[in-house]
C-alpha cells in the first residue's frame, strides 16, 4: 500500500466521522467558538493568582505591618475581582466577636482606596486587607482570617524576620506578634 493510498484512507475514515461542511457551517463555527471561549476562561480563572482576605481592625497598623515588618510587596488587584469573582467573604457563619460591631474611622478606612490593601504573599498568592475587624483584649490590633495556610504563610514570615510572637493555639490557628511600636497584633483564624 502506498502512502498516497493510505492518507485517502485516513482521510475518508475521519471525513465519516468529521465532515468538513459541517464543521465550517454556522453551527459547527458556533461550537469551535464556544469551546474557545470555555478554554480561555479555563485558562484566565487558573492563572488568577489564589487570594486571601484578612480583616483588620485598623488599616494604617495593618499597612505598617505588613509592608514595614513582613516587607511584602504591594500588588495589584488581581483581574479576575474588577468581575466580581471572588468577592464574598463567606462571613454569615463567623461569630460576632470578630467582627466589629460598630465600625470605626480607622477599622473601615480604606486608605483612600474601595479594594483594601494587596500584598504578593508568594509567587501566584496574594494578601487582600480589609477594614471590619473588632479590637480584641486589651485593645489588640486584631487580625482575622478564614484560611489557615494563610496565616502557617504569616507565621513563617514572622519567624523569618525574626519578630516576637507567640503562638497560643494551634488549631484554629491564634497567635500574637508585636510591632516595631509595641503594640501587640492578634492573628486569628476563624473557622465557618
Amino acid at each position: 500500500m502506498t502512502i498516497v493510498t493510505h492518507l485517502t484512507l485516513t482521510f475518508n475514515y475521519l471525513g465519516a466521522f468529521l465532515p468538513i461542511d459541517s464543521v465550517f457551517s454556522t453551527q459547527g463555527i458556533m461550537v469551535m467558538l464556544l469551546a474557545a471561549y470555555g478554554l480561555a476562561m479555563w485558562m484566565f480563572l487558573t492563572s488568577a493568582p489564589k487570594v486571601y482576605t484578612i480583616m483588620v481592625s485598623d488599616m494604617e497598623v495593618a499597612r505598617q505591618f505588613y509592608e514595614g515588618l513582613l516587607q511584602l510587596n504591594v500588588a495589584d488587584v488581581p483581574l479576575h475581582y474588577y468581575y466580581n469573582y471572588e468577592q464574598t467573604l463567606g462571613t454569615a457563619g463567623v461569630d460576632p466577636f470578630y467582627l466589629s460591631a460598630t465600625p470605626t474611622a480607622t477599622a473601615t478606612s480604606n486608605l483612600g482606596t474601595r479594594d483594601g490593601l494587596w500584598y504578593q504573599l508568594k509567587k501566584n498568592t496574594q494578601l487582600h486587607i480589609i477594614g471590619g475587624a473588632s479590637y480584641g483584649a486589651k485593645n489588640r490590633q486584631r487580625h482575622v482570617c478564614f484560611d489557615n495556610e494563610c496565616l502557617e504563610d504569616i507565621l513563617l514570615r514572622v519567624e523569618s524576620r525574626r519578630l516576637k510572637y507567640k503562638v497560643r493555639r494551634r488549631k484554629p490557628l491564634n497567635f500574637l506578634v508585636k510591632d516595631i511600636d509595641e503594640r501587640i497584633i492578634e492573628m486569628v483564624e476563624v473557622k465557618n
